[in-house]
């Protein structure tokens, strides 16, 4: 259906636009991307000039607290992957300049006169998208029972949640993942990180993840749409979607930016590799080992 030469954009955007006064459900569009760092208190903010967001908790709008999520102090291990800190400092200054200038404006606008039913039924659209890839990685990961599950929301949603716009499948019991991509794959077969690495214009990756993004490419059904003005209008629409849901956290980033988002990055990383499964007493065990003195800290890759 995407590659029909007859799809316009202009029929896309009323298709969105039409999204169902009920698409008011909660969802967690922060967790899909790059979770920042935040090293401040996580008070409720009563409002941000920039975005024009009203009063309310972040733990409201995002599904969790990001100052209680990555609240740790873990800056001096990812210190450690980061050699070429020079030259990602130059790249993330060059993208921090097209995002003041270019995307973040429109972002903001995009957040002050798009009604909240209809950013969530365009959320809920592109992360269906999502679910191919999150799909086609989880076999390759040999994680059946996810990709099952994510097979099963992209046939429901796509199907029932027309098109998407929808969350239908998590009323059956299917929930979101955190999310599949071929980077995590590839760290799956046991392929190291590498060093932190900052791509114009791309942002945040590692010399595993930058390769990979080149699968993830063709497994994005938006590749595949063969009218460029509708493959254009949805992509940059995908971007500013994105970039808002990342506004209201935005605002509680203080001192480095530069550090905040890649320990952010990094950490997130991490945590999507091993599908949040952490063992916390192995952690403590080597916490406490390193307050002792009796490790030292290395890098991993």
């Amino acid at each position: 259906m995407l590659g029909r030469r007859d799809l316009s954009p202009w029929l896309m955007a009323t298709i969105l636009a039409a999204s169902p006064l009920g698409a008011l459900a909660q969802q967690d569009p922060f967790g899909a991307a790059a979770t920042p760092a935040v090293s401040i208190q996580s008070e409720p903010v009563e409002q941000n000039t920039a975005t024009g967001d009203e009063s309310g908790s972040l733990e409201d709008e995002y599904g969790f607290d990001p100052a209680d999520e990555f609240g740790g102090e873990e800056g001096a291990n990812f210190a450690l992957r980061d050699p070429w800190e020079g030259f990602n400092r130059a790249i993330f200054s060059f993208n921090d300049g097209a995002d003041r200038y270019v995307l973040k404006p429109a972002a903001v606008s995009y957040r002050q006169i798009t009604p909240i039913f209809m950013q969530q039924g365009v959320s809920n659209f592109f992360s269906n998208l999502g679910e191919v890839s999150n799909t086609f990685n989880g076999v390759l990961q040999g994680n059946l029972g996810q990709a099952g599950n994510d097979a099963g929301r992209l046939l429901i949603n796509t199907t029932i949640g027309i098109a998407g716009l929808f969350d239908v499948a998590k009323h059956m019991g299917l929930e979101r993942g955190d999310g599949e991509d071929f980077g995590q794959t590839l760290a799956v077969w046991g392929v190291p990180s590498g060093p932190y690495l900052v791509l114009p214009l791309l942002g945040p990756s590692t010399v595993r993840d930058t390769p990979a993004r080149v699968v993830d490419y063709y497994t994005n059904p938006l590749s595949y749409v063969d009218h460029d003005a509708t493959r254009y209008t949805l992509k940059a629409t995908d971007i500013i979607q994105s970039r808002a849901s990342l506004l209201k956290a935005e605002s509680l980033l203080q001192g480095d930016r530069y550090v905040l988002l890649r320990d952010a990055y990094l950490q997130r990383r991490d945590f999507l590799i091993v599908n949040g499964e952490v063992d916390v007493d192995t952690e403590t065990e080597a916490a406490e080992a390193i307050d002792q003195g009796e490790v030292e800290e290395s890098s991993d890759y």
